[in-house]
C-alpha cells in the first residue's frame, strides 16, 4: 500500500464498521483447519470461549472480559498460532424463561395443547404483569416465544462483539439448545449412566417456589433477611419440666424430627438418649448430640426440622432421621399432615396451618403457640444470611423431590483428589484463583443435583416403565440407543414401545424434566470442539489452550466443565485458566443487575470509539477488580489519546520517504532500535505469562518516550534530504512505527489495523509479531539525549520563551559515559533545540546549565 491511502486528518471514527466489514471479507480470523493439521496439535491455541446468557443485554463486564480474551488470542495469532476461538450463546435456563415470561405476557402450563396460531399479547414490556394476568401457553408454545426471542438477542450480541472487534471466527459458533447440543449433552449423560456417574434419589431439595424448580448448591447465593428468634418450649416426656429452644422457623413445628446440642454442652448431657414432646403437637422426639450444634447459639439447643435449612438436611442425614416435610412446592404447607400428628389438638392445629404460606403460618403458629402458653419470647429483629437461588426473589424452601443427580467428589474421595489434582496441574492466570477452585471441590456437601423442572432446555433423555398399576417403576429405566440421539421423551417412544403404551399400565411414562443449564454449558469445549461428531477436529483443538471467565463462576462453569473432562477422559479440559476480576462502580461495588448499577457498554463504545474501551479493559491484570466511572472514565479517555496519537505518529513518520540502500548508521537511531528491541523482550514476555496489562504498560510507555523525544530529535534530520543521516533517521522511524504497531495490534486492534494499512499489505494482525533486531546499540544514549532536550525546553518554558527560541549556548554536565553518548547525538539535539554551541563539564548527573538564549528571542 502507498502513502496515498493516508487522510488528511486521520481519526478514529468508522473505523469499526470500515475494518469489521474489511476481516469479514478476508475470512481473517477464520479457523484454518488445513494449516492445522500442518501444524499438529501444538501448532493450534484454541479457545473454550465463555457462552454469555441469550436473555436480556451484554453489560461492561463482559467488555472487560471479554477484551481480556481477545488481547491474548490476537497475540497467540501473531505468534504464528492457527486459531480456534469460537463463540457460543447460553441460550435455554431459568433466565431465559423469565425474559420471555416478561417480555410476551405469558407463562408455561403443560397441561395446554398446542396452538400454531397463538400469538403472545405483548412484544416489549410485559414485566409489570402480575403473574396470574401472564396468559398460559403449551409447552411448545412457550419453547418456540423462547427460540424466537434469544435468536433475536444473540444477534443483538454478535453486532456488540463484532463493534467490540473480538476476532472469533463467526462460523464457528454454537447454541445450548441446538440439535447438535442436545444431541451431545444427552450422550455424555448416558455415558455417565452407564457407567454409574448418574443416579436419581429422592431427597431433600433446594427449591425455589417462584421457579417452581430445584436449585443446585453452586447457584446458591446469602442475602441478609430480617427475622425473630421465638423461644418455645418442648416438654421432657418424663413430665419433669420443659426444654427451651430457639427458632426462627416456629412454622416448621410440625416437621420437627429431634432436637440437638453440642456433644461437649455439659447442659444437656444427660438429656442425650431421652425424648421430649413437641409443643402444639404433641409428638415425641429425641434429644441427640451433633458436633455441628452452637453451644452460644440461642439457648444451645436446636429442633431439627425436615427441613427448615440446609443445617437440618445434614442433621438429618448423619442422625438417620425420619422425613416429615411439611412444604410443598409451591412453598405452602401440605394438606396432608404427618402420620405421628394422632391427638385431635395436633390435627386441628395443623389444619390451621394447611394451605397458608410460609409468611401466613408462621404468622398462625405464633398466635397458636401463644394461646397455649408454649411461646415465651420473641426477640427483637435481626438480619441474617438466608439461602436464595443467584437469580430468585425469594428465599428458597427444602422439599423432598425425586432428582437426577452427577457425581462430583463430595462423597468420593477419589475423583475429588482426582479433580484437585487435575487443577494443580493447570496454570492459573493468577495463581490465587487455583485456591477458589480447591476450596470450593473440598467444601462440597453433596452430589451435582442436574435436574430442573422447567421447559426450555435439553431434556433428560430417559423414560420409566410403568407396572400393572400404571406407577412409575424407578429402578426400570429406559434409555435410548445413541444412534436415536437428539430425543424428547414427552414426544418420542422408547424402544419396543407404541405411543399408545404412554402413561397406560404396563407401558411407559416420560421424563418431564430437564438438565440444569451447567449441565449443558460444563460441555462447552465437547459442544465447541466436535466432541462425539468431528474426530479430527477434537484432535486438533482439546484439551483447549485456555478457558477465560469471570471468578464468580469458578464453582459453577469451571468446577463443572472439569467434572465432565475427568469423568469423560481422566483429564482437564484445559492447559490454562484465565480469569478476569470484577466491575466496579466508583463506589467499590461490584456491578450487578440486582443492585441497578450495571452500565451497558453500546453508548461507551460510540461516545469513545472501541480501542479506548479495550485500552480500558487492557490495563487491568486478570483477577484485579477494575473501577468504571461512566460519567468520568478516565482510563477510557486515555486509551483514546493514545489511539489517536497513534494515527497521528503514524501519518508524521510515513511522511518521510526511506531510501532502498537505507542503513542504521546514526548512534540515536541504533539506540532508540535497541530500547525497542528490549521491549519486544519483555512485551513478549508478559503476554506469555497472560499478563496483558504489563505487555500494554511496557510498548505505551516507549511509544510516549518514542513521541515526545525520539521524534523530536530526529525530525530535522529526517526532513533533511542533504542530511547525510537522513536515511538512518527515517529507517529507524519506519521500523519502529512497524513494530509499535504491532505490539499495539492486540489492544488498539482498529487504529493499528487503520495506520498499519497506510504502509504494509495483509492486516497486522496476521503479521508476524515481531522480535528483536539485533541492531548494536546503548539505551542510554536515547535516555541522555532525552533528559538533556527535556531540560532545554522547561529552560524555554520557564523564561516564557517559545521552543522555536534559538540558544546561544550551553553546558551540559554529566559523567563522560553520558556526555559521549549526547555527543554522538549532538547535532540532532543542537536542530531541535535550536542550539548554536554546546560546552561539556564533568558531573555525577546529567544536568543543562548556562544558557542563553538569543537576545531579541527572550
Amino acid at each position: 500500500m502507498t502513502n496515498a491511502h493516508i487522510p488528511d486528518k486521520p481519526a478514529l471514527e468508522g473505523l469499526e464498521q470500515k475494518w469489521d466489514a474489511a476481516w469479514s471479507g478476508a475470512g481473517t480470523y477464520l479457523f484454518d483447519r488445513d494449516a492445522a493439521k500442518a501444524k499438529g496439535r501444538a501448532g493450534v491455541f484454541s479457545i473454550d470461549t465463555p457462552p454469555p446468557t441469550a436473555s436480556g443485554s451484554l453489560h461492561i463486564g463482559h467488555v472487560f472480559s471479554y477484551t481480556h480474551t481477545d488481547v491474548k488470542v490476537r497475540y497467540e495469532r501473531m505468534r504464528g498460532k492457527t486459531v480456534f476461538y469460537p463463540m457460543g450463546w447460553d441460550d435455554n435456563g431459568l433466565p431465559t424463561e423469565r425474559r420471555v415470561q416478561n417480555y410476551y405476557g405469558v407463562r408455561c402450563d403443560t397441561s395446554l395443547p398446542y396452538d400454531p396460531d397463538f400469538t403472545p399479547p405483548f412484544r416489549g414490556d410485559a414485566k409489570s404483569l402480575k403473574p396470574a394476568d401472564q396468559v398460559p401457553i403449551s409447552r411448545r408454545n412457550f419453547i418456540e416465544l423462547c427460540e424466537e426471542l434469544t435468536l433475536e438477542d444473540e444477534k443483538q450480541f454478535e453486532d456488540l462483539f463484532r463493534k467490540l472487534g473480538l476476532s472469533v471466527d463467526w462460523t464457528q459458533t454454537y447454541r445450548t439448545i441446538s440439535d447438535d447440543t442436545i444431541r451431545t449433552s444427552q450422550l455424555a449423560f448416558l455415558r455417565n449412566l452407564d457407567r454409574g456417574e448418574a443416579y436419581q434419589a429422592m431427597a431433600p431439595t433446594l427449591w425455589d417456589i417462584d421457579f417452581r424448580s430445584a436449585i443446585a448448591q453452586a447457584e446458591l447465593e446469602d442475602r441478609d433477611q430480617q427475622a425473630s428468634y421465638h423461644r418455645v418450649a418442648f416438654h421432657k416426656s418424663d413430665g419433669s419440666g420443659d426444654i427451651h429452644i430457639e427458632t426462627t422457623r416456629p412454622e416448621l413445628l410440625a416437621a420437627c424430627v429431634a432436637l440437638v446440642a453440642n456433644p461437649d454442652d455439659e447442659r444437656y448431657q444427660p438429656y442425650f438418649g431421652s425424648t421430649v414432646r413437641t409443643p402444639l403437637f404433641d409428638v415425641e422426639v429425641p434429644v441427640l448430640p451433633h458436633p455441628l450444634a452452637v453451644k452460644d447459639k440461642g439457648t444451645g439447643i436446636a429442633m431439627i426440622c425436615t427441613f427448615g435449612d440446609v443445617t437440618d438436611i445434614i442433621w438429618w442425614r448423619e442422625l438417620d432421621l425420619p422425613n416429615r416435610t411439611i412444604l410443598g412446592r409451591d412453598g405452602r404447607i401440605i394438606e396432608e399432615a404427618p402420620d405421628v400428628l394422632v391427638t385431635d389438638a395436633a390435627k386441628a392445629a395443623y389444619a390451621e396451618l394447611a394451605g397458608k404460606t410460609v409468611f401466613s403460618a408462621k404468622k398462625r403458629i405464633v398466635e397458636l403457640l401463644q394461646e397455649s402458653g408454649e411461646l415465651l419470647e420473641v426477640s427483637k429483629p435481626f438480619t441474617h444470611p438466608v439461602k436464595f437461588y443467584e437469580k430468585g426473589d425469594r428465599p428458597l424452601e427444602i422439599v423432598s423431590t425425586r432428582q437426577w443427580y452427577l457425581r462430583n467428589g463430595a462423597r468420593d474421595a477419589e475423583l475429588r483428589d482426582k479433580l484437585i489434582e487435575m487443577g494443580r496441574g493447570m496454570g492459573w492466570h493468577p495463581d490465587f484463583m487455583r485456591v477458589r477452585y480447591e476450596n470450593w471441590t473440598n467444601g462440597l456437601t453433596g452430589d451435582w443435583l442436574v435436574s430442573r423442572q422447567r421447559f426450555f432446555g435439553v431434556p433428560i433423555p430417559v423414560w420409566y416403565g410403568l407396572d400393572e398399576n400404571g406407577e412409575r417403576d424407578y429402578d426400570r429405566v429406559l434409555t435410548p440407543d445413541v444412534s436415536r440421539l437428539p430425543v424428547d421423551p414427552t414426544t418420542d417412544v422408547p424402544d419396543g414401545y407404541t405411543e399408545d403404551q404412554r402413561g397406560a399400565p404396563g407401558g411407559f411414562d416420560a421424563e418431564r424434566d430437564i438438565f440444569d443449564t451447567w449441565a449443558t454449558s460444563s460441555l462447552t469445549p465437547q459442544l465447541a470442539g466436535g466432541w462425539e461428531r468431528d474426530p479430527e477436529l477434537w484432535d486438533l483443538v482439546a484439551p483447549f489452550d485456555v478457558r477465560p471467565q469471570g471468578q464468580d463462576i469458578i464453582r459453577t462453569w469451571l468446577f463443572s466443565t472439569m467434572v465432565r473432562s475427568v469423568l469423560e477422559d481422566g483429564r482437564a479440559p484445559w492447559t490454562d485458566a484465565a480469569i478476569s476480576g470484577f466491575i466496579v462502580d466508583p463506589d467499590r461495588k461490584k456491578m450487578s443487575k440486582s443492585k441497578g448499577n450495571v452500565v451497558t457498554p453500546a453508548d461507551i463504545l460510540d461516545a469513545h470509539g472501541t480501542d479506548a474501551v479495550r485500552y480500558w479493559a487492557a490495563s487491568s491484570r486478570l483477577g484485579a477488580d477494575a473501577a468504571f466511572d461512566p460519567q468520568n472514565p478516565t482510563q477510557v479517555k486515555i486509551g483514546r489519546r493514545l489511539a489517536i496519537k497513534v494515527l497521528n505518529a503514524a501519518k508524521f513518520v510515513l511522511s518521510f520517504p526511506v531510501p532502498e540502500d537505507a542503513r542504521i548508521t546514526h548512534a540515536l537511531d541504533a539506540s532508540m532500535l535497541a530500547t525497542l528491541d528490549q521491549v519486544v523482550r519483555d512485551a513478549t514476555k508478559a503476554f506469555d505469562a497472560f499478563d496483558h496489562a504489563r505487555a500494554l504498560e511496557i510498548t505505551e510507555s516507549f511509544f510516549w518516550t518514542f513521541c515526545d523525544d525520539y521524534l523530536e530529535l530526529v525530525k530535522e534530520r529526517a526532513y533533511n534530504q542533504a542530511d547525510s543521516g537522513q536515511a538512518s533517521a527515517a529507517l529507524a522511524l519506519r521500523m519502529a512505527l512497524s513494530t509499535l504497531l504491532r505490539l499495539l495490534a492486540p489492544v488498539l486492534s482498529f487504529a493499528a489495523e487503520e495506520a498499519w494499512s497506510w504502509f504494509e499489505e495483509g492486516s497486522v494482525h496476521t503479521a508476524e509479531w515481531p522480535v528483536p533486531v539485533g541492531i548494536e546499540g546503548d539505551p542510554a544514549v536515547l535516555r541522555t539525549v532525552g533528559e538533556a532536550l527535556i531540560s532545554v525546553r522547561r529552560a524555554k518554558t520557564e523564561a516564557k520563551a517559545s521552543q522555536k527560541t534559538p540558544v546561544d549556548s550551553l553546558t551540559i554536565t554529566g559523567p563522560d559515559a553520558a556526555l559521549d553518548a549526547i555527543r554522538s547525538a549532538e547535532g540532532d539535539l543542537a536542530a531541535v533545540g535550536r542550539i548554536a554551541q554546546v560546552s561539556y563539564a564533568a558531573g555525577d548527573t546529567v544536568s543543562v546549565g548556562d544558557i542563553v538564549l538569543t537576545p531579541q528571542e527572550a
